[in-house]
């Protein structure tokens, strides 16, 4: 998989620093920078771990940082460390720390508060946050319809979705009427499509031209 930069991202050099290298962690609250590295140390070479403290108390967020040296060693963290981490690319360090913390939680933790599914929820902040958030939440399943105002080719949209593991259709259709594109996308596993959306829903493709992904049902226990 080669990941693209932006024409306005600057150098590779720039983009690999701030976009590729570093990863975005859930952990639970009594973890010390030291066993975030001993967790995360097995898929690469790390050049820091960090953790979001409370500016007020010291306290631990439960969030944290892993900065490898290189791209493949973030990308192998993100696919093989355990699922309860909740890992992906950190945002670039010119957007804010509480910017994105608040983005993480409402597009990627949302669709899946059900119950006790939420990790370290003996944790009074995250159990807070559960509550507060399931009254908003929509249906998730495996399957996902995207639309755009612009026809899709089918072995370009597939290679845009295929980019999140577990893709298993793509089916492109097109209205004659207002040549406008719609297309049925279909993952292995619920966890793969809440990440495809969080990803895809709004990114530019072909740019100018915003993409919305939403779920579809697709007969299966939601709750799961």
């Amino acid at each position: 998989v080669f990941i693209a930069q932006s024409r306005a991202s600057g150098s590779h050099r720039d983009v690999e620093d701030e976009e590729l290298t570093r990863i975005f962690v859930m952990i639970p609250k009594t973890y010390t920078e030291e066993d975030l590295r001993e967790k995360f140390k097995m898929y690469g070479d790390i050049e820091y771990c960090s953790i979001i403290k409370n500016k007020t108390t010291g306290e631990s967020k439960g969030l944290g940082y892993v900065r490898y040296l290189k791209p493949s060693q973030a990308a192998r963290a993100i696919e093989e460390c355990d699922r309860s981490y909740r890992a992906i690319l950190a945002e670039p360090k010119n957007k804010s720390t509480e910017s994105f913390e608040h983005d993480y939680y409402s597009n990627n933790m949302r669709p899946e508060l059900r119950g006790n599914a939420l990790p370290f929820c003996m944790q009074p902040e995250f159990c807070g946050f559960e509550k507060a958030e399931t009254r908003i939440q929509e249906p998730v399943s495996k399957r996902l319809s995207v639309v755009s105002r612009l026809p899709f080719i089918q072995e370009q949209l597939f290679a845009l979705f295929d980019l999140v593991p577990g893709l298993e259709y793509c089916d492109v259709q097109r209205d004659p009427h207002t040549n406008s594109g719609y297309a049925v996308i279909q993952y292995s596993t619920a966890a793969s499509a809440i990440y495809a959306k969080y990803k895809l829903h709004g990114f530019e493709y072909p740019p100018g031209n915003r993409l919305t992904v939403f779920f579809l049902e697709d007969g299966n226990d939601s709750s799961e």
